[in-house]
């Protein structure tokens, strides 16, 4: 499900006080850094996106200034080419979500789907998918997740398998385990380590539902996921999967 860009609309003029702020704050030293560990490079998952030089603990404090911000406004900042600026929307967004009643809630909701092409990065998805996309279903029919996770775009695939961490926070293990099977076979690197990530949560509260997924795929799966899914295993377990010498459910005694 890939969104067609929102076309843009007229500058709002809180929006340019925040970026203005921001844009005083940014360090060339720190940008240069971002770029390096963002995987900017040509053909690399964040090529092109630009960095203003911001650490995240800055980021935050800025949340309670600016948490009035319309809504408007804050889709505005996430249009932005600058990285920190479609973080701290982001940000602002998850704020008010956790705040905001079932009509803001909504709209947010919304909002955030529409805007896919900007949550562009592992960070971005990471920081709120959970809390808003995952939040948001909670008590709504999950089909969109199935969606996402067939997506051509790699970041509403991250989204689909990173909202399941609210349900897993709950002690609902269906939904990541169903999104991660579709997920299996991905060829992206950076599915292959959230999936293992989501699975690894899982394990960490019901073993033996992480197991009957392991069973079934380990012999297949990426090495990257696996990895990531047994990390908290005890290590003769651990071991075994990784000799890829526990099988199928069919296959055990």
């Amino acid at each position: 499900m890939v969104v067609t860009p929102i076309r843009p609309k007229p500058v709002d003029e809180e929006a340019l006080g925040l970026q203005r702020t921001l844009r005083q704050l940014g360090d060339p030293a720190i940008a240069v850094h971002s770029r390096r560990f963002f995987r900017t490079g040509p053909g690399e998952y964040g090529e092109g996106d630009q960095f203003l030089g911001i650490r995240v603990p800055v980021l935050r404090a800025l949340l309670p200034r600016y948490r009035q911000m319309p809504l408007a406004a804050v889709c505005e900042v996430l249009r932005s080419p600058w990285h920190e600026e479609r973080l701290l929307a982001l940000l602002l967004l998850v704020a008010r979500f956790a705040r905001g009643n079932g009509g803001e809630r909504q709209a947010i909701f919304t909002a955030y789907l529409a805007h896919t092409a900007w949550i562009n990065n592992w960070d971005l998805v990471d920081s709120s998918a959970p809390q808003i996309v995952g939040a948001h279903l909670a008590d709504k029919d999950r089909g969109l997740l199935r969606t996402l996770a067939g997506s051509p775009s790699l970041w509403e695939r991250r989204i689909a398998i990173l909202a399941t961490f609210h349900f897993i926070k709950q002690g609902e293990f269906g939904d990541c385990l169903t999104v991660a099977g579709l997920l299996v076979g991905d060829r992206h690197d950076l599915i292959h380590k959230a999936v293992g990530w989501m699975l690894r949560e899982v394990g960490k509260r019901d073993r033996p539902a992480a197991e009957r997924f392991l069973r079934q795929h380990c012999r297949t799966m990426p090495r990257t996921m696996l990895r990531y899914a047994i990390e908290k295993f005890p290590e003769p377990l651990r071991m075994e999967y990784l000799r890829h010498r526990i099988g199928t459910p069919k296959e055990q005694p």
